[in-house]
């Protein structure tokens, strides 16, 4: 099959820079319910922007590009060692030229393998199939929403929800339960694959809204599917996907490996997303540049939109480890640190991002209120929100979180002018201390120096709308 390995490499590039059709009409009809005007409007416009913006440059649509996850259907005959092998090479090439993040880390070592190789990665399951030709689907799922999967046990306690039991139900609680504790953190808006019965390994509206801002669009889908199980075991398993919902497929002709049609993309041309090719700014956007004062900091409260100048020093969770226990190569006294981990390629002696969307926050919650008083940070830029040792932090040392948009990677590798340095790139490149200059770089003010936090609010009073549902439906 001499056109295999270039297919596959085709359906990777495509997968990560093209959101699907039905995913855009999905996103679109979101877009259409927001209120305008609020900070989940703005999100979705940025979004939108975002998207189109990955078709134009041909650049991941989101920085985390995720597990690379194929589900491969062949005749019988075909020879899978081979179709594992140029699957691997082409995985290797889309990493090597930014279309793929690293993000391959072995679990005991923590050593990124640098080209999205290694034990279990990716993934492939193959089936055998009737057909005459081949057909592979692929997944890439991120890490921010994979962390907000989610199993039940059935029967249990659920909060503002009571008892599930095995029933539809219970079911429908579950469900229920499983988007409102993904909150933004997942990105949402969402959707939701929901899987009833078997075992371990197999549209609601609450107010949570776009980045968990609050808002009329939660979820832009929900898939269920049910499996037979062992009379002693009940499960029901939410994968909850973010808005980023990159999936494709194609069928392949099974002599030549080349592409015959596609799946999920029709043929119609790309459907903008975005009205504008800008967000819309009001003028009552704050504009500052780091390094902040206190004083700055402090007259800052929820609800603001920032526009950032200046330098921002990117982190993730292998950085905060280390920070707590060692000197920061940098000075970040009034400095911003961005929950970021890019794709940046080297060209020459210089480093370039072509993605550099903000990762989920609340993995740093173990560190951050001790980095922030270690170090003088006024800013923590990330997305998702933090928790109360967190928020405490900032009112005590006087320091903002910022809330930028999930998935936007394009958008915001735009905002930077500039990749000034980096260090502990031994980390691996998404978990390495980047330093960049950036300009206009917009992100909304969601925990205060007051005690203040938006993620807080949109928590307790999407649990109060949870609740009305504590009641079995009406079947």
């Amino acid at each position: 099959m001499e056109h295999f390995k270039q297919s596959i490499y085709d359906l990777i590039v495509e997968t990560s820079t093209n959101l699907p059709p039905d995913v855009r009409r999905a996103m679109k009809t979101a877009m259409n319910k927001e209120k305008p005007g609020t900070q989940s409007d703005l999100a979705l416009d940025t979004i939108a922007i975002n998207v189109d913006m990955a078709v134009t440059n041909c650049g991941p649509i989101c920085q985390d590009t995720g597990m690379p996850t194929f589900e491969i259907k062949t005749p019988v005959g075909v020879n899978q060692v081979t179709m594992k092998k140029q699957i691997f090479e082409a995985i290797v090439e889309a990493t090597k030229v930014g279309k793929l993040r690293p993000n391959s880390v072995d679990s005991l070592t923590g050593k990124n393998s640098g080209n999205n190789l290694g034990e279990g990665t990716p993934v492939l399951h193959f089936e055998q199939w009737e057909e005459n030709e081949i057909e592979i689907k692929l997944l890439l799922k991120g890490g921010g929403c994979e962390n907000k999967n989610i199993q039940y046990s059935v029967p249990c306690e659920l909060p503002n929800l009571g008892r599930a039991d095995r029933n539809l139900d219970g079911i429908r609680k579950c469900i229920m339960h499983a988007v409102w504790q993904a909150q933004g953190q997942g990105c949402s808006v969402g959707a939701v694959g929901v899987a009833v019965g078997g075992d371990r390994a197999s549209g609601y509206q609450l107010g949570i809204g776009t980045m968990g801002f609050g808002g009329a669009a939660t979820l832009i889908g929900c898939k269920i599917g049910a499996y037979n199980r062992l009379p002693a075991s009940y499960f029901v398993t939410v994968a909850y996907d973010c808005w980023a919902f990159r999936r494709l497929g194609v069928v392949l002709d099974a002599s030549t490996g080349k592409i015959k049609r596609w799946l999920y993309k029709d043929d119609s041309p790309t459907m903008k997303l975005a009205k504008e090719a800008e967000i819309k700014l009001t003028g009552r956007e704050v504009r500052l540049t780091t390094p902040l004062s206190e004083g700055q900091v402090r007259s800052l409260k929820v609800g603001d939109v920032v526009l950032l100048n200046g330098m921002l020093h990117m982190g993730r969770d292998v950085l905060h480890h280390h920070l707590m226990t060692h000197d920061s190569p940098i000075d970040l006294n009034g400095a911003a640190l961005y929950h970021c981990g890019p794709v940046a390629l080297k060209q020459g002696d210089k480093w370039t991002m072509n993605a550099a969307g903000p990762t989920t926050s609340i993995r740093e919650e173990p560190y951050q209120a001790d980095i922030i008083k270690k170090f003088g940070l006024r800013a923590v830029i990330g997305k998702g929100g933090m928790g109360a040792k967190t928020l405490a932090a900032l009112k005590d040392f006087g320091a903002v979180y910022l809330n930028a948009i999930g998935g936007a990677a394009q958008y915001y590798a735009r905002c930077i002018e500039e990749v000034q340095g980096v260090h502990f790139l031994e980390f691996g490149v998404p978990e390495a201390m980047w330093h960049i200059r950036v300009k206009d770089f917009p992100a909304i003010v969601t925990m205060d120096a007051h005690g203040n936090s938006l993620h807080a609010d949109v928590e307790k009073a999407s649990a109060a709308e949870l609740a009305k549902f504590a009641q079995p439906a009406v079947m």
